[in-house]
């Protein structure tokens, strides 16, 4: 009797509306970003999944290649698209090498939301829901502009990843904002701290009229911010920078760094999880790409944000 009474109530409360939910918790995802293990600018966004991940009641995944190769990056997508996550995040670090096998994962059915580095365009290309990410090339091109205000005319951009083409897009739009050719003024300067340095002491001593730099995160910032100490120039020189670390916050308090370009990757690594898992839940998604910055972080505002950098700035 018992059993039956209560056949009898689950049963009318479906028919009345109130049953369990259209799907299950306990979705998985994959994330795979392109950095290497040294990069520390992603334990925002590993923060960020693991929030998400504990808010939507879901699993998720972080997957990078250790040494930052794009290659082994492609291979690590197509390892998520067999082991049938029920969503894929990713980078677009090369269009070129990465578009297959997202497209792949696409075409399996798995909904792919692209994050970071990447346009809607590509996106949109490969077949993915959106995109949440920051436009790299007007980002560069916002601190040019800031920077030929201030009366740059020689400048260098320090790029510790260019094998990823959204960063010299960063350096090209800084250029276009100048109205200069790129050239030579942007340097390959590797991921190791004491040949950051290195390359950037060269540089500034073989262009001593230098007198604007730009770069891409904190693992060219820092050793450049130990550059410009070393060779007595620290606050003489306009200096932007990507991105937002305690040593860059302490650098823009003291006057050493003009501004840092915020892309907020904290919604970078939020945002997607909330949106497959309401997709995979109920088949809702935002019909556009969201931009996720740029914003700019100076002496006047660090206070807002220096307190939650790496975590959730």
């Amino acid at each position: 009797m018992k059993k039956t009474i209560l056949t009898l109530a689950a049963s009318f409360a479906m028919f009345v509306g109130i049953a369990a939910p259209a799907a299950a918790d306990g979705e998985r995802f994959v994330l795979v970003s392109h950095a290497p293990d040294s990069d520390s600018w992603w334990n925002t966004i590993k923060n960020a999944i693991n929030v998400a991940g504990k808010q939507m009641n879901v699993t998720v995944e972080y997957r990078n290649p250790p040494t930052g190769d794009l290659a082994d990056m492609a291979r690590i997508i197509e390892q998520a698209t067999a082991s049938k996550p029920d969503g894929i995040i990713a980078t677009i670090a090369d269009f070129d090498v990465l578009s297959g096998p997202l497209s792949n994962a696409v075409a399996q059915g798995i909904p792919v939301i692209t994050i970071n580095s990447g346009t809607e365009e590509q996106s949109k290309k490969i077949g993915a829901l959106m995109h949440v990410g920051q436009p790299e090339r007007d980002a560069g091109f916002g601190a040019g502009q800031k920077a030929k205000a201030a009366g740059v005319t020689k400048f260098l951009c320090v790029n510790h990843y260019i094998t990823n083409p959204a960063s010299v897009e960063r350096c090209q739009g800084y250029a276009d904002a100048l109205g200069v050719e790129l050239g030579s003024q942007m340097i390959d300067s590797g991921l190791d701290p004491a040949e950051i340095k290195s390359k950037v002491l060269a540089y500034l001593q073989t262009n001593p009229d230098t007198n604007g730099i730009l770069t891409l995160g904190p693992n060219s910032a820092e050793p450049t911010i130990a550059a410009l100490t070393e060779a007595g120039k620290a606050g003489t020189i306009h200096f932007g920078t990507f991105d937002l670390s305690p040593e860059i916050a302490k650098a823009i308090k003291s006057g050493v760094i003009t501004f840092a370009i915020d892309q907020q990757p904290y919604l970078q690594g939020y945002l997607p999880v909330v949106i497959l898992t309401n997709y995979a839940r109920y088949g809702v998604v935002p019909g556009n790409s969201i931009n996720s910055g740029p914003g700019f972080v100076t002496k006047d505002n660090i206070a807002l944000v220096e307190k939650f950098a790496g975590e959730y700035r």
